[in-house]
């Protein structure tokens, strides 16, 4: 299984990013890395962009994966004021009342803008890996379920990502950018399913999950560090979260 799955990621990209020269959303974790790995294998010219806040953990950890990558990477640090007025362009402009694809979309303003400056109209994001390999922690709270309880909470995360995923092309959409999720593929996430969930997670304790896309991870040679580093979602690791909720606690009013 280890073998086709990994011909289905190179298949995914392959098909879904005929372009040569892409940026690609980046935090240095396992989802994000393969991504970047899969598409230097392919000959892509990519530049790796991440955002975050001054001294955030997707900064600093991406930095030295990037480096061991050995491929070049733009950083954005975010300011605090710029983010209290892109956080009110996105509530008029998305009409979003889910908190967390406020901030996703936030994040994605952010990186469709570094996009647009680096004269890049094409930015691939690794969206559908936690949803397709259970990485999310509510399928440790479903698994005692069993396999009904896992199927349907993968459904309802896959029509979740879908909603985002537009909610996200209209941000990028103002500057020019596509945002393209290759692991959302509708062939991707057909064989995906084929994968049982024992080789995704191991049970209710399981705080690691990803393990098959761990495998292949670590067998392309992406560093251990990346291809084994827990899930951090992009709000948290790019503190965009903190700074939303502390948006929320100063203004007094209910962003939801």
């Amino acid at each position: 299984m280890l073998d086709s799955l990994k011909k289905a990621l190179y298949d995914a990209v392959a098909e879904n990013v005929p372009e040569m020269r892409v940026g690609l959303a980046f935090s240095g974790g396992l989802d994000s890395t393969l991504l970047a790995k899969i598409c230097s294998d392919l000959g892509k010219e990519i530049l790796l962009i991440t955002i975050g806040f001054p001294g955030s953990h997707d900064i600093e950890f991406s930095k030295r994966i990037a480096t061991k990558l050995c491929l070049p990477q733009k950083t954005v640090e975010i300011d605090s004021t710029d983010f209290h007025d892109k956080l009110q362009r996105i509530k008029k402009t998305t009409k979003c009342s889910n908190t967390s694809h406020i901030e996703n979309c936030i994040a994605y303003l952010y990186i469709a803008s570094a996009a647009e400056r680096e004269n890049l109209h094409l930015v691939l994001s690794a969206n559908g890996c936690d949803e397709l390999f259970c990485g999310y922690n509510g399928y440790r709270l479903a698994y005692a379920g069993g396999p009904n309880a896992l199927n349907r909470l993968m459904e309802e995360k896959i029509a979740n990502e879908q909603l985002l995923v537009d909610e996200i092309a209209s941000v990028a959409k103002e500057f020019g950018v596509v945002v393209r999720q290759p692991f959302l593929d509708h062939k991707f996430i057909a064989f995906a399913k084929t994968i049982t969930f024992e080789e995704k997670i191991t049970g209710p304790d399981d705080l690691q999950r990803k393990h098959i896309l761990r495998k292949v991870a670590l067998e392309l040679g992406i560093p251990e560090e990346s291809a084994m580093k827990p899930k951090k979602a992009l709000q948290y690791g790019s503190q965009i979260h903190k700074y939303f909720q502390k948006e929320r606690k100063e203004s007094g009013r209910n962003l939801d």
